[in-house]
């Protein structure tokens, strides 16, 4: 599928509605019709206050699934469960026109919980691709003023992911981690031709895929003393490459607008999506347990797959794997948390307040150039939810703002506002009785 320059201009207006509250992709992006669509956040509440950052992080009170050694640092009196959901207005822009839409989803839910000492599991359900777009482009068919063609562009769907993991801290002060995740989703898009003169024929084709498979993550954490007052933790991460089992097809439908005699021919490439091996590297700095700052950096290897391709050829058509269409991606993340006193009486020194930024690359090419980079940055907080049987809950709120680029294509301001409450109970505290 060929990304015109001409999107914005010629947007239609159902593609950039409101969504409704609970969305099924999660995003209105047209550079979502590329590759598996747009990589989720894949981070919970507290992470995306400081924009994602968390791979050295060991939180005992709320769970960091994006480095599962971390699943060792869970307080051993407490079942955590968290919940989160987003909504985010997206201003697009191109040749000086500019379109809005509005999307809300649900992002995550996740529990975690302590088995024995030092050794913690957890558990839950998060997004891995969104997929969801819709617009139109229309233009004089070469040069003839009496005819318009026109091709709309949709998709919907994604990728979603159920995981467990675990984490043991086996010797003091280093931890190891692994999740074991169920990939599955259906990825849908079309590009439908039509004329305004009835005579000509049309041409529409159907790219379909389902994903059905695993992915499996590792991490390792260790976390050493500087002196009484400072620590530092060292994360790192590694994710499995391989295939998903997905045999995705393209079908090819030429109609006879004269004799509505419809011509179809579909096309299968067997087992031809995957997922990249990628490595995460992070350090995290600890001071007093009031001030945390950190850095992440992970390379996702895109660059050695490949994705299945519609192509002709000396008029000889293919839907076939492409080795061009993927490119490394690289991303950058700092930020930190600030909390004066967690354990304190009084409610503003138990707020968390925290901030991130990040850089990030494209994962994929259009018409062979890379695509938009990524910039963004986050402003958070951890509100203590105080009532007569729980002080140790947070509400986790954020704003992030994501500007995507790329020279002579479309550009996206996102601005996001993340709600996310982690739930901590005591179930596993012995109460004693008079």
């Amino acid at each position: 599928m060929v990304f015109y320059k001409k999107i914005i201009s010629t947007v239609t207006l159902g593609s950039l509605c409101v969504a409704p509250a609970i969305a099924q992709s999660g995003t209105n992006s047209p550079y979502s019709q590329y590759g598996l669509g747009q990589l989720s956040e894949q981070t919970s509440g507290f992470n995306r206050g400081m924009n994602g950052l968390g791979l050295g992080f060991r939180e005992h009170n709320q769970i960091n699934y994006i480095n599962p050694a971390s699943y060792s640092a869970i307080d051993s009196l407490t079942f955590i469960f968290d919940a989160g959901l987003s909504g985010q207005i997206t201003n697009f822009s191109e040749n000086g026109q500019k379109k809005n839409a509005n999307n809300a989803d649900f992002e995550y839910a996740v529990a975690g919980f302590r088995v024995a000492k030092h050794l913690g599991v957890s558990f839950g359900v998060i997004p891995f691709t969104n997929v969801g777009y819709n617009y139109s482009i229309s233009d004089y068919l070469d040069g003839n003023k009496n005819t318009i063609y026109t091709n709309t562009y949709d998709g919907s769907g994604g990728i979603h992911q159920v995981y467990f993991g675990a984490g043991w801290e086996f010797v003091k002060g280093l931890s190891v981690g692994a999740n074991v995740s169920y990939l599955w989703g259906d990825i849908d898009r079309s590009v439908v031709n039509s004329y305004s003169d009835g005579y000509i024929n049309t041409l529409s084709k159907y790219y379909t895929a389902t994903v059905s498979s695993y992915k499996l993550d590792f991490g390792l954490q260790y976390e050493f003393n500087l002196n009484k007052r400072n620590s530092l933790t060292l994360g790192l991460t590694y994710g499995l490459g391989h295939k998903l089992n997905a045999d995705p097809t393209c079908m090819i439908i030429s109609m006879n607008t004269t004799t509505a005699v419809a011509d179809t021919t579909s096309y299968t490439v067997n087992n031809g999506l995957e997922i990249p091996t990628s490595l995460g590297g992070g350090l995290a700095w600890n001071h007093r347990n009031k001030l945390k700052l950190g850095a992440d950096f992970t390379y996702q290897k895109w660059g050695d797959t490949k994705f299945p391709v519609y192509s002709v050829n000396n008029d000889v058509p293919s839907y076939s794997l492409n080795d061009k269409y993927y490119s490394d991606r690289y991303k950058v993340t700092f930020g930190g948390e600030f909390c004066n006193n967690e354990l304190s009486r009084n409610f503003f020194d138990r707020i968390r307040f925290r901030a991130g930024a990040s850089y990030a690359s494209s994962y994929y090419k259009v018409n062979g150039l890379d695509g938009p980079d990524e910039v963004s940055v986050s402003v958070g907080f951890g509100i203590p939810i105080v009532n007569s049987y729980n002080n140790r809950s947070i509400l986790n709120i954020s704003g992030q703002w994501v500007h995507s680029a790329a020279e002579g294509l479309l550009t996206e301001n996102t601005f996001r506002i993340n709600i996310g409450i982690t739930f901590n109970e005591r179930w596993f505290m012995k109460w004693k009785v008079d």
